[in-house]
């Protein structure tokens, strides 16, 4: 993996994707946090005006707890696609977040069919003893041509993720990576932390960050410089630089296309964010 991708000019335009609440925020967090379907949808509308090209899709029940039901996903998939028409990649989490089991996260996904979802790898196919399900469920989805998103939170996991690649469980095709840099319990993220993560990604598939409170935008900076692609928002980060609190999830991807800007990188529509998950 190159170490500075800096000035080079085949750099793919930068693709930002905005993950605006996530499983775990509520009001008492942010009071512009994003939950109804109409929230989402405004939301949305404003982050594609920002410069975002993709949507990390969180949704709640009836007691703002998180969910996967699939009729909820399709009315907030509804009226995000009326707000923003094709301009966006609208991406589905499948998260467990101490809620499901592997068995439940896959089912729900397979029921709903999204065009694009992302995976926590480790909760899919924790071990060995999960290959042949995570591998059914993997080829479920090859088959539909989901555009897969594979989420992975340390170094062991991207070991994991190389072996599971090297064995065949995880198809050649539709390969896009998250680099998650922190936790939510904590809300700390080292941007050198980066480059552990790409010294042991020994593989070129494209790559996305995401970190957690108020360095999240130095990490920004850093995979811009890298090559690499970005995703902010409330989920991770509901802080600007110097330490206020942003008014909303747009304010987060302005920053980052504006760092985009100051590098000389352009921004990704929707037709070359979806040239990453195919390359």
């Amino acid at each position: 993996m190159p170490s500075d991708l800096e000035g080079s000019l085949d750099v793919a335009p930068l693709l930002i994707a905005v993950a605006p609440n996530g499983a775990r925020r509520t009001h008492k967090d942010h009071s512009n946090l994003p939950i109804t379907p109409l929230e989402l949808a405004k939301t949305a509308e404003n982050c594609c005006e920002a410069g975002a090209s993709l949507i990390h899709l969180h949704v709640r029940d009836e007691a703002n707890r998180h969910t996967l039901d699939p009729t909820r996903y399709r009315d907030a998939i509804k009226e995000i696609e009326s707000a923003v028409g094709d301009r966006m990649i609208i991406q589905v989490t499948s998260e467990a977040a101490g809620v499901y089991c592997a068995a439940q996260q896959m089912s729900a996904i397979l029921e709903l069919q999204p065009r694009c979802v992302s995976l926590g790898l480790r909760e899919i196919i924790k071990d060995e003893t999960a290959i042949e399900s995570g591998a059914n469920f993997l080829l479920a989805l090859n088959r539909r041509e989901t555009l897969v998103q594979y989420i992975l939170y340390n170094e062991q996991d991207i070991d994991w993720y190389l072996h599971l690649c090297e064995v065949g469980v995880i198809p050649a095709r539709h390969k896009f990576l998250l680099l998650v840099l922190g936790r939510f319990e904590n809300q700390t993220s080292r941007p050198s932390y980066l480059k552990d993560y790409l010294s042991a990604l020994t593989t070129s598939e494209p790559w996305m960050v995401c970190a957690f409170g108020v360095n999240e935008q130095q990490v920004m900076k850093q995979a811009i410089a890298l090559g690499g692609h970005a995703r902010v928002g409330f989920e991770n980060n509901i802080w600007m630089p110097d330490g206020c609190l942003a008014k909303s999830n747009a304010d987060l991807v302005s920053l980052t296309a504006e760092s985009a800007n100051n590098k000389g990188r352009g921004l990704a529509n929707k037709k070359q964010a979806l040239s990453l998950f195919s390359p």
